[in-house]
């Protein structure tokens, strides 16, 4: 299937490494320029490197904490300077640690805040008015099965990625008139890195492997492919929808 996403051009938020990666390959793959972005310069050079054998789209790689509004601003300026127009914007970002509860000060509440939600609201801001001048857009963020089906120990993760999916499908409202959709993509257990340290932290979560109908964590590139199908042209009448990629881990029935 052609996604007709050839010269579309991307921006995929905290891509050095793990999902952001694997979708920024993807979009590579199916003819797209990619801008990537990330916290360290190494990871974020070598991603660089790797991605250009993936497609034969422009890759700008931009050093910025998309926690920080003043980093994502730089971004989203140097973005448009470069393409003059964004047609796909994939929020993503790292997740807050692990813990209970009572672990948790308001500061690390205000950090994971600024994490998850702030900086899907301060991407949005930036790129949505060429969206809505070019009359067509698609934003997909990037949050978890948690907000479907509430992980033991991720209470930051929990709460605040359940806002940014209030977040998507009110803009989706919003947002429709301009032919711009507006979804929420949800991976499960994937195999990346910071599954690789919740294991280290938590080894007992390898049993929640017991819990997913298919019988294995994910892989990073299944996750790719559903982001790439919901910002293509092929995806023109999904919107408002949060789309869980978990081998059947969530047990509701909506």
């Amino acid at each position: 299937m052609d996604l007709l996403l050839n010269n579309k051009v991307a921006f995929v938020a905290a891509s050095s490494q793990g999902l952001g990666y694997a979708v920024a390959r993807e979009l590579l793959q199916e003819g797209c320029h990619v801008i990537i972005s990330g916290r360290k310069i190494n990871n974020l050079k070598y991603a660089a490197q790797t991605l250009s054998d993936f497609g034969k789209g422009k890759i700008l790689a931009l050093a910025g904490d998309v926690s920080d509004e003043s980093d994502c601003n730089r971004m989203i300026k140097a973005s448009l300077d470069e393409f003059k127009t964004i047609d796909i914007l994939i929020t993503n970002s790292g997740g807050p640690p692990s813990g209970s509860f009572d672990q948790f000060s308001l500061n690390d509440w205000e950090a994971a805040y600024h994490l998850l939600l702030g900086s899907t609201l301060a991407l949005i801001k930036g790129f949505l008015p060429q969206m809505k001048a070019q009359k067509w857009g698609r934003i997909v963020a990037i949050t978890s099965q948690a907000v479907k089906q509430p992980v033991d120990g991720l209470i930051l993760s929990n709460s605040v990625r359940a806002a940014v999916s209030g977040l998507i499908k009110s803009l989706s409202n919003e947002l429709g008139a301009y032919n711009i959709t507006v979804n929420n993509l949800l991976p499960g257990s994937t195999e990346t890195g910071r599954l690789k340290n919740l294991l280290k932290v938590n080894p007992s979560f390898k049993d929640s492997i017991k819990n997913i109908p298919l019988g294995r964590f994910g892989q990073p590139h299944e996750f790719a492919a559903a982001v790439a199908f919901f910002v293509s042209e092929r995806a023109s009448y999904i919107t408002g929808t949060s789309l869980a990629v978990d081998g059947g881990s969530i047990k509701n029935i909506l």
